[in-house]
């Protein structure tokens, strides 16, 4: 059997100029991860990440234990995570004065406790079908689209390494949720629910060959729940 091991990115910039990127306390998430791993011998054989920034950064910390020493992480888009602005915009400006809120008030963005608010409400609309994307809506994906493009990723890597292999990959709650659906089959709308679960620098398991898949580890944090270490757990 060969192994998937996903990774989600550690902590990113919340309410920075540029979320994309890992914060100190998501570099040093991933770092005692990395650090974990190598106490306990753990090694693989090929790493792939999305190409957002977050991703990138978090597979580069882990690039040490993956064998022969590669250079680089091989890098894949269809671990990007969903992108939740044009969401977040389509649902307060088409659903958002039912529910209070203020389609241009900026604020909404550096709330954190706003922000899940507005994007659990979002994502459930969106995955429901029930947001209409405009002409000006750039950057916005399908649930169907954003569903099929992690699927058939995890299916090509699969399909590309067997043999007992074991693969990292580096990317984000939404993809992690995506694949749990691929690996269990429950309905679209546990996804979402799935995806506020995922932690900061988890670890996720899955086991393949012969046709078969089996979730072994979800949402796994064993490098951060230790004396000292327990301030480190993050959502966002």
């Amino acid at each position: 059997m060969s192994e998937l091991i996903f990774i989600r990115h550690g902590q990113a910039s919340f309410g920075e100029a540029s979320y994309d990127k890992l914060s100190e306390k998501g570099v040093e998430q991933v770092r005692i991860l990395a650090q974990h791993w190598q106490e306990t011998g753990e090694r693989f054989d090929c790493i792939y990440s999305g190409n957002l920034l977050r991703q990138k950064e978090t597979a580069r910390e882990l690039l040490c234990l993956v064998k022969d020493s590669p250079q680089q992480v091989t890098e894949n888009a269809s671990f990007n995570e969903y992108n939740a602005e044009p969401l977040m915009r389509i649902y307060l400006r088409d659903h958002g004065a039912r529910e209070g809120l203020d389609p241009v008030d900026r604020k909404h963005w550096k709330d954190e406790k706003k922000f899940q608010q507005i994007i659990e409400a979002a994502t459930m609309k969106w995955i429901r079908g029930e947001l209409e994307p405009q002409a000006q809506d750039e950057g916005f994906e399908s649930w169907a689209d954003f569903q099929c493009r992690v699927h058939l990723a995890i299916d090509e890597i699969m399909a590309r390494h067997s043999s007992n292999a074991k693969v990292l990959i580096s990317t984000s709650g939404g993809v992690v949720a995506t694949a749990m659906q691929r690996v269990l089959q429950f309905p679209d709308e546990q996804v979402i629910r799935t995806n506020w679960m995922v932690h900061n620098s988890s670890v996720t398991r899955v086991k393949y060959g012969q046709g078969k898949l089996s979730l072994t580890l979800f949402n796994n944090l064993a490098h951060l729940e230790r004396p000292g270490l327990q301030h480190m757990i993050t959502f966002r």
